[in-house]
């Protein structure tokens, strides 16, 4: 390969000669090589991998989704929610191998344009970067709601809309306390997530005994699919929001200790984790309530149920528990979607500016702003369920783009190639994976599918015309 480099922006460019480049290199596979010497140091262990994982997928889904699932699919929610985390666990395998392959920050994105191209990689990038800023939204709604029935429970009310407002302020408040360094927020996520995991598994043990006779309570009577299967399989799309945890270690790879060992079982153990955690609290929410007074709690429907095993006790443990795992998926994913922007900048596909890393503190301070504005922009909608599958339709196209990456990767390897993970079930599992997770779209709103449609057309707008001005500068 020739190694003459030539430096625009502060950013090094090798010229493309059909020769894959070595993986601490920084490339667009068909078109150019990007490299920046500056790395984000690596302090996140296997406790904090996982914090991220568990505190993302078990946080606002578990106490969000139950009263809405339960009313789109009654009692068979929990076979959504299982669904959901089979489909999870397909594309977190091949995730696995690749993070190993190239553990550096920007996850899907960085696997996909490494495997498939710069133009799969823009479009996953860009998709990735809004799609969490959809999903972090949804978690700051979320966290507004808890917010507002926790100051009711004290007797405090809030005029309409407050909680909105709540959600929007702690939005803002996160994003700067990310910028103060990756170490402090891993800290307050594994902090929040033992504690979270502790009320849960409480609450969890006591609602499973009292369903099945143990304390005489039993299950409330009725049928367990009564919408039927297309609304178990509708359900399952609308709840991947709750899912996204485990990409989210993967797009701060570039930050995770010994990547080789950690990152696969960050990955395919918070999957498992939470996934039994949400079919338990389907279970547990459906027989001490029912379905129909779950769905008419809507939001804060754990509240109520926390209420009937323990009474405002129970309500207000729970209630600090949403506010803990709303918080936690909300601060989990404004740190992952910076990473995403950082990642985009340093491969030329958005300005230099973006990667640019605060002397202090060592975070992408830009990216960091670049996350948090449209997040709380979006949040002051409060539009709970279209920000929760726009952001799963964005990540299942990511996660079918992954599982192809894979594939394509292992059939003609390049010579940069060699995880320190390699997935079992090759090639089987990967085509399943990319047919499950692209198959759950179908079963989405259709405005959900529109506006993830319109992000990923823009997507590639961008980036043709930022590519051909790039290349003007002669960068590509």
């Amino acid at each position: 390969m020739d190694n003459t480099v030539d430096r625009v922006d502060g950013r090094s460019v090798d010229p493309p000669d059909g020769e894959a480049p070595p993986v601490d290199a920084v490339e667009t596979t068909d078109e150019v090589t990007v490299e920046d010497d500056t790395e984000l140091e690596r302090t996140i262990g296997l406790v904090g991998g996982l914090a991220i994982g568990i505190g993302t997928m078990i946080g606002a889904g578990i106490f969000v989704f139950p009263g809405i699932a339960a009313g789109e699919a009654g009692p068979a929610a929990a076979l959504s929610f299982a669904i959901g985390g089979f489909v999870a666990l397909l594309v977190a395998l091949p995730a696995s191998e690749l993070a190993t392959a190239m553990p550096r920050s920007g996850g899907g994105y960085y696997f996909i344009s490494r495997g498939l191209g710069s133009v799969y990689g823009a479009v996953v990038g860009i998709s990735l970067w809004l799609g969490l800023v959809f999903a972090s939204a949804f978690y700051l709604v979320g966290f507004g709601e808890y917010a507002g029935a926790a100051m009711a429970e004290i007797g405090i009310t809030l005029p309409g809309g407050s909680s909105v407002v709540l959600g929007v302020v702690f939005g803002a408040i996160l994003t700067v306390f990310s910028a103060t360094g990756t170490e402090n927020a891993a800290k307050l996520q594994n902090l929040i997530v033992g504690f979270l995991l502790l009320i849960l598994s409480i609450f969890l043990t006591y609602g499973s005994l009292n369903a099945v006779g143990v304390f005489g309570g039993g299950t409330v009577p009725e049928t367990f699919a009564a919408e039927g299967q297309f609304a178990i399989l509708t359900t399952a799309a609308l709840v991947f929001t709750s899912y996204l945890g485990f990409a989210q270690i993967a797009t701060v790879a570039g930050e995770i200790k010994s990547p080789d060992r950690n990152l696969p079982l960050a990955m395919v153990g918070s999957v498992i984790v939470v996934t039994v955690f949400y079919v338990a609290t389907i279970f547990v929410a459906t027989s001490a309530l029912g379905s129909d007074a779950l769905e008419g709690f809507s939001e804060t429907a754990m509240v109520e149920v926390g209420r009937e095993f323990f009474g405002t006790g129970g309500a207000v443990a729970i209630l600090v528990a949403g506010l803990l795992a709303t918080f936690s998926s909300a601060n989990a994913s404004i740190l992952s979607s910076s990473r995403a922007i950082y990642a985009l900048s340093k491969d030329a596909l958005l300005p230099a500016k973006a990667s640019e890393i605060n002397l202090r503190y060592g975070t992408p301070h830009i990216a960091l702003a670049l996350a948090g504005g449209p997040i709380v922009v979006l949040t002051a909608t409060g539009q709970v369920e279209l920000l929760a599958e726009v952001a799963s339709f964005l990540h299942l196209v990511m996660y079918g783009l992954i599982c192809i990456a894979l594939i394509v990767l292992r059939r003609n390897p390049p010579d940069w190639y060699d995880p320190d993970y390699r997935m079992p079930g090759y090639p089987v599992l990967p085509v399943v994976g990319a047919g499950a997770s692209f198959g759950l779209i179908v079963f989405m709103q259709q405005w959900s599918i529109i506006v993830g449609t319109i992000i990923m057309l823009l997507a590639v707008v961008w980036h043709r015309y930022y590519a051909r001005e790039v290349r003007l500068k002669g960068i590509l």
